[in-house]
């Protein structure tokens, strides 16, 4: 059967986004790769280093709400193009940075906030304003899975070209990759059209939106349970390879874990995504946060050998950012579409508040006592706790919001 002309623009329009994110989040995610050599070529010391990746963290965070709340006025298009260009000045010109300061500007907060700018909340957001309910879960989906192919692919090839090449090669072919998330913008359409949710209120501002979904105890929830999501990932993605180093293993063996992770993902994603159209999403969330928990206590006790890391990256691949969809999903399912990129930005800002301690405080443990293993503990006791946490979450099971519809 021939597809239909609104199959063909929802495959367009999933297919674009999830392509930007993959772009945007494979450099994110290949950063870690280049602390040891940014090290051992400006003598700035891991700890510095590790902070101006976190500042990262926190920029990125912080960009995704403010570019949500422009997207409604400038269209999908100016911020994704505006995002671009942002990215690639700030990597290209990171090699000529020697100073701390330079270091933060480039690395930190530009190179981070165009990277917000072609982030979950701005390709989730305005995909879910075009699309009809039972899509959205699928759709969000899918274009979080562009993000974990984006780690497969970018964390290997930019280890490659770090050992042929050196780190700086690495870094501009970073950044003109960035610059094709130009053309992608074009074909998601400028200016977003929510669609209608029974129930909402049919004039209710940006501000009044965020004043009842900050008076709401779920949303906060999900702010606590993101907060433990962005610590894991950004010490892991900045913190892996040094672990590997630690462990006596080679460079490649920490590239290979961080593609591992991102390929897992696209499984874990679209599973997720698929199951959340069926299963209530906040147990869903319970489980991923829990796998993890038991994840890094089994990594803690096995040998580190490089099938280790594979392994243990696979295992975490499945749960990486399968909590994209159901966190996306539940803040769209509570408050509507409308302001949906706006809030869920505001949830990963929270993300990256973690995702800034995350990075930082790894540094810190390293620099302070030669291992990981007290960051490690912290995960454990993190993960549980955001298992927990999710629980209380107000949401009906789909069959019955269903027919309730």
């Amino acid at each position: 059967m021939a597809m239909t002309k609104d199959g063909r623009a929802y495959w367009v329009l999933v297919l674009c986004a999830s392509a930007i994110l993959m772009i945007t989040m494979g450099v994110r995610q290949s950063m870690g790769l280049f602390v040891s050599p940014l090290n051992t070529s400006t003598g700035l010391g891991i700890v510095t280093i590790s902070f101006a990746l976190a500042v990262g963290q926190f920029v990125y965070g912080v960009s995704q709400p403010l570019f949500g709340a422009l997207l409604d006025r400038a269209g999908t298009v100016r911020i994704i193009v505006i995002g671009a260009v942002m990215m690639a000045l700030g990597l290209a010109a990171t090699p000529f940075m020697s100073s701390d300061f330079g270091l933060v500007l480039m690395l930190g907060i530009l190179t981070a906030a165009g990277a917000g700018a072609g982030s979950f909340s701005i390709l989730i957001g305005s995909a879910a304003q075009r699309l009809p309910l039972e899509k959205r879960a699928f759709a969000s989906g899918f274009i979080n899975a562009g993000g974990s192919f984006g780690q497969f692919v970018f964390a290997p090839l930019s280890q490659a070209i770090i050992a042929a090449f050196g780190w700086v090669a690495a870094m501009w072919t970073l950044a003109v990759a960035c610059l094709a998330t130009i053309p992608l913008a074009f074909r998601l359409g400028n200016k977003p059209k929510a669609v209608p949710v029974a129930g909402a209120p049919a004039e209710i501002t940006l501000k009044e939106q965020i004043r009842v979904a900050f008076q709401d105890r779920s949303y906060w929830c999900l702010h606590a349970g993101f907060f433990t999501c962005g610590f894991h990932i950004s010490f892991l993605v900045t913190h892996l390879p040094g672990e590997v180093g630690l462990c006596g293993l080679p460079a490649s063996v920490s590239a290979g874990a961080l593609a591992i992770i991102g390929i897992a993902n696209i499984a874990g994603s679209l599973g997720v995504g698929w199951l959340a159209q069926k299963h209530r999403m906040k147990m869903l969330l319970v489980l991923i946060y829990g796998a993890r928990a038991v994840a890094i206590a089994v990594f803690l006790v096995a040998p580190k050998t490089a099938m280790t890391f594979y392994v243990f990256g696979a295992v975490l691949g499945v749960t990486w950012l399968a909590t994209v969809p159901p966190t996306a999903g539940l803040v769209g399912k509570l408050f509507g579409t409308r302001y949906l990129a706006t809030l869920f930005g505001l949830t990963l800002f929270s993300h990256q508040i973690g995702g800034f301690f995350g990075a930082w405080l790894g540094g810190i443990a390293v620099d302070s006592t030669g291992s990981y293993q007290w960051m490690w503990y912290a995960d454990i006791v993190l993960a549980s706790m955001a298992a927990v946490v999710n629980l209380p979450i107000r949401e009906a099971h789909p069959r019955v919001a269903a027919a309730a519809a």
